[in-house]
């Protein structure tokens, strides 16, 4: 079986698997969402083992493992609508076979040149602000206070923030200055989480302020990781942050 079947099988077997959930027991849905991490790992095992190799075991399938998580909790909030809950899942399926393909090609960009490589890095980066949004969106709708927002916050963006500055490098191991820039980046998020706990805002609004904190955050790192880091970029970024900063203090209900 080529890689491509591979990848649809498992695209559709996960997303069977996402389906399920919604008819199982509220009670159990959590245990059947963590149920998902270990299939949604031993499936993209299956599909990529053949050019797997050192911190790749690692790095390939956080991605996968959070936008499987992601989404399977984000699908507990959407309204009670066969349409919606169909097109999240097609739009799941979809995703994760993009996904797929896309640590497919950083494996075996690791040990010889691509052409598709920088397509790659342009998808990744943009599942990787989807898996962000649908995990902060679940994290902020449960109202949690906002040291445990902060705590869980930078569980999920230091994975995330590590698997995207190594898929620029596409390196054998980690180094110092991924670690590094990881933590500091995962801390930043963690500290803007714990602060927008407090601002009078819709779950979907501060969502929104901590994805664009992700785009900025590490869209400027990677283009640091790969020498393409000028100014006229900073720039770009901050303005982009500056504006959803103003528009997310003017939106919030703060009389």
């Amino acid at each position: 079986m080529n890689k491509r079947l591979k990848f649809i099988l498992i695209s559709g077997l996960l997303s069977l698997g996402l389906l399920t959930t919604q008819f199982i027991d509220i009670s159990w849905r959590y245990w059947a969402i963590l149920t998902l991490t270990p299939l949604t790992f031993g499936f993209c095992v299956w599909g990529l083992v053949e050019d797997l190799k050192g911190v790749e075991w690692l790095t390939l399938f956080i991605l996968p493992i959070y936008y499987t998580v992601s989404v399977a909790l984000f699908y507990f909030l959407l309204p009670e609508k066969i349409i919606t809950r169909i097109f999240i899942l097609s739009l799941f399926g979809i995703g994760m076979y993009a996904l797929l393909l896309t640590q497919n090609i950083f494996s075996i960009a690791a040990i010889r040149t691509i052409q598709l490589l920088r397509a790659a890095h342009a998808v990744a980066f943009l599942l990787t602000l989807v898996t962000t949004f649908f995990l902060f969106d679940t994290l902020l709708s449960f109202r949690l206070s906002p040291w445990f927002n902060a705590l869980l916050a930078w569980v999920i963006a230091f994975p995330l923030v590590l698997a995207g500055l190594w898929n620029i490098t596409l390196a054998n191991k980690i180094d110092q200055e991924t670690w590094g820039y990881s933590l500091v980046l995962a801390w930043i998020f963690s500290q803007l989480a714990f602060w927008i706990s407090f601002w009078p805002l819709s779950v979907a609004g501060a969502s929104l302020f901590l994805v664009t904190a992700m785009y900025v955050g590490l869209g400027i790192f990677q283009h640091h990781f790969s020498g393409r880091l000028f100014q006229k970029t900073i720039s770009e970024y901050a303005w982009v942050g500056v504006v959803v900063l103003i528009i997310t203090f003017l939106t919030a209900g703060w009389g």
